[in-house]
């Protein structure tokens, strides 16, 4: 099990003032007076107790919510129900279909993005008007990433920019509008960010953090500057922020402080990664003591896990915790892994299972067995009807449709751990979340020239197949070939939704996103979601987004 010394750092700045593990603490609570007018105390560390809350704030929303939207409302995954298991009034499967609902529990996460936005307001105006730069540039990046995700799923967006008043309804802005403040945000604060990369920093604001965002925020910006959503179209979308997004990539690049091959590519988002990969930039440093709610294994393991030993997790212990098995890989996105020699192949598992070592993270030569039969994981998923529940039933049969994504490597000391308040039913995972890594800035460059028509792309592009093992490309590679990698290289990390918009995928036809299957939304005005229900009633004059 992992313990994160940089969440336990932030925790032993905040200790005299608050927990940092109670992600539902008013801010306004914490603390009590101006770091500049306390002369015993190192400003900045103040700073740190101030901030400590904000940072890990949306533990929990980007450890499950957040990604079921993310996830299966591209072609990544497809949600399955067992008998009726697993249907949860359809929340699954609206996202998969591309019809969500307003009240679906996988979009409970936007009055939790806004508070992160409240709590950082409320830090910036209790350190006042006099506080350095340096100083207010953390709160204001995670102000500015907070927005961000809600701009990037949601369209329109509120600029909070202070605290609102008891009972005050701030409009939402043009989406544009958004992109623009952003932007001006993150230009002015870089400078004043910090550009050291320690264990106290992990997790945190960088300057290279607010330059990723940046250069997702111009990679994207005909997407989210467009007159509408579905007036983006990806054949004629003129983008003028392709230069701005090379400069900033290659200031990155031109640190010198990351790289691809520190870590394998599967031990990069194993049970025991951490600040030690150097190919993160920005992540979400999870623990099931200190900062829980990781939950992207339970989904995507075999259903009948708990119990099971030998397990294809590589395991001397049993899980004693159960398992959804409800999100599987659509047998489209399956097919992406097929390069031979390439490592990202083994983050599905697909056909003939078998266990894994859990120290090499590769397949050994022993059998996943259930049931007395070896575990076969088929790439095609046939329903027992054709109906909007994506029903698979519930025997031997139903539990091995659909390949299973591998990738958030699991180990039954974290999984089994039930620890009180913030994660009393267990089934949480020590695996840190990416956010931002340094393959992305590498891969937005490489498409950045592409759309430019400039040469430079190809040896970008092939950086990520050497460290993954994969076949290197004779030419500058086309649109197609990078989407295609980027499937590959970001699989399972919340960014292929965001992809296949830019491309302009969104509309593809994958499982179960097929013309004539019940349900299935090919209105291009479902590329953002509908706002929740509870969000509007709660804020008279809003109106929910057009398609919904």
């Amino acid at each position: 099990m992992k313990l994160n010394k940089v969440f336990l750092a932030a925790g032993m700045f905040a200790v005299a003032l608050t927990s940092c593990t109670n992600l539902d603490v008013n801010p306004s609570s914490q603390y009590t007076e101006d770091p500049s007018k306390n002369s015993g105390v190192d400003p900045m560390i103040m700073v740190e107790a101030k901030m400590a809350d904000v940072y890990f704030h949306l533990s929990g929303t980007l450890g499950r919510r957040y990604m079921e939207a993310q996830c299966l409302a591209s072609d990544e995954f497809t949600p399955l129900a067992f008998d009726g298991g697993y249907y949860d009034s359809g929340t699954y499967a609206h996202q998969a279909l591309h019809d969500s609902r307003a009240t679906d529990a996988s979009l409970d996460w936007y009055d939790d993005v806004t508070s992160g936005i409240t709590k950082a307001n409320t830090v910036l105006e209790e350190l006042g008007s006099s506080a350095s730069a340096q100083m207010t540039a953390p709160a204001r990046a995670m102000r500015a990433y907070f927005t961000w995700i809600l701009m990037d799923s949601f369209g329109d967006t509120p600029i909070l920019e202070k605290v609102p008043a008891e009972g005050e309804v701030v409009a939402r802005s043009p989406r544009k509008e958004v992109a623009e403040w952003i932007e001006s945000e993150l230009i002015e604060i870089i400078p004043s960010l910090t550009d050291e990369l320690t264990e106290n920093t992990y997790g945190k604001p960088t300057k290279y953090m607010a330059q990723a965002l940046l250069a997702k925020l111009y990679i994207n910006w005909a997407v989210y500057t467009a007159e509408s959503v579905d007036q983006y179209d990806a054949a004629t979308a003129a983008n003028p922020k392709l230069d701005a997004c090379v400069e900033v990539c290659d200031e990155i690049i031109n640190s010198g402080k990351f790289n691809l091959g520190s870590v394998d590519y599967l031990h990069k988002f194993s049970y025991d990664n951490g600040s030690h990969v150097e190919d993160f930039i920005y992540v979400m440093p999870y623990d099931v003591l200190t900062l829980p709610g990781m939950q992207y294994a339970r989904p995507r393991s075999f259903k009948q896990m708990k119990g099971l030993l030998p397990n294809y997790y590589g395991s001397t212990d049993k899980f004693t915790n159960s398992f959804g098995g409800n999100m599987v890989v659509t047998p489209e996105f399956a097919k992406l892994f097929c390069l031979d020699g390439d490592i990202r192949n083994l983050c599905i598992l697909r056909g003939d299972v078998y266990n894994r070592d859990p120290k090499t993270l590769q397949p050994t030569s022993e059998p996943f067995m259930y049931n007395n039969k070896q575990v076969h994981f088929t790439e095609d998923i046939t329903l027992i009807k054709e109906d909007n529940t994506i029903d698979v039933g519930n025997d031997d049969n139903a539990l091995q449709q659909g390949c299973h994504s591998i990738k958030w490597f699991l180990i039954p000391g974290d999984y089994n751990v039930k620890y009180e308040p913030g994660n009393k039913d267990g089934r949480s995972q020590s695996n840190d979340l990416p956010i931002f890594r340094y393959a992305d800035i590498l891969l937005m460059k490489a498409e950045a020239l592409a759309r430019i028509g400039k040469t430079g792309a190809k040896d970008l592009f092939n950086q990520i197949r050497a460290y993954a093992g994969a076949p290197q490309i004779t030419a500058e590679p086309t649109l197609e070939e990078i989407y295609e990698e980027r499937g590959r290289e970001f699989f399972d990390e919340n960014w292929r939704r965001n992809d296949m918009i830019r491309f302009g995928h969104f509309e593809d036809e994958f499982f179960p996103h097929y013309q004539g299957f019940p349900d299935a939304n090919f209105d291009k005005r479902h590329r953002i979601f509908p706002v929740k229900q509870s969000v509007l009633d709660l804020n008279p004059g809003w109106e929910q987004n057009p398609g919904y």
